[in-house]
């Protein structure tokens, strides 16, 4: 997380993993290739908040819901970790309101069998399912396509800039998202095989 003045007041640029919550009239940034930004605001409280989500997986079939997986679950923490931090600011659940963006094509994973969605898919589709399960109205996207994004989430009227990113720094959230969901899915099979050990301890004993 980097904070910068900006004008009359400041930008928090967040990286992947992050997230950032005020109630300032400050400008939320972050650069986006294959992951996917919720920005999510109380117009009441004026409250805003922004993350910056990778869902750990390496295969995902069309046909399943993302939401009801494992990937899901650690999405869903994610964005409840981020509604509450909204809340202890002084946000009202029942008036948050979301705008998404991001998804884009751009971490291509050599191999991928057909049948399976891409990374970008895959984050699209859970942001989709958890807002229209918790019934978070999404009043503005742009999510997909082939290409990575530069957002600003300014706090003085809840607008989103999105411009789109090439060349280097094309180059550069590739690089940074390809460490960040390698590192994400070492971390996932560790849990899951330290889970799975604590239930063999449990039927043995």
């Amino acid at each position: 997380m980097n904070v910068q003045p900006f004008k009359h007041t400041q930008r928090i640029t967040i990286d992947p993993g992050e997230f950032y919550v005020s109630n300032r009239q400050e400008v939320i940034s972050t650069l986006l290739g294959s992951c996917v930004a919720a920005c999510l605001f109380d117009p009441v409280h004026k409250v805003i908040g922004m993350n910056h989500f990778l869902l750990a997986y390496k295969q995902h079939s069309y046909d399943q819901p993302i939401i009801e997986s494992e990937e899901g679950r650690y999405g869903m923490q994610a964005m409840e970790l981020l509604i509450n931090a909204m809340m202890a600011k002084g946000a009202k659940r029942r008036n948050i309101q979301a705008k998404c963006f991001g998804g884009g094509d751009v971490l291509r994973i050599q191999g991928e069998p057909g049948g399976r969605q891409s990374v970008g898919g895959v984050n699209i589709d859970f942001i989709r399912e958890y807002l229209r399960n918790e019934n978070i109205p999404l009043v503005a996207s742009s999510l997909g396509g082939i290409y990575g994004r530069n957002v600003h989430f300014t706090g003085s009227d809840n607008s989103v800039f999105v411009s789109v990113i090439g060349g280097q720094q094309k180059g550069q959230v590739e690089q940074e998202e390809r460490t960040y969901w390698k590192k994400s899915i070492d971390e996932h099979e560790a849990i899951s095989k330290a889970n799975a050990f604590a239930v063999n301890q449990d039927e043995f004993w």
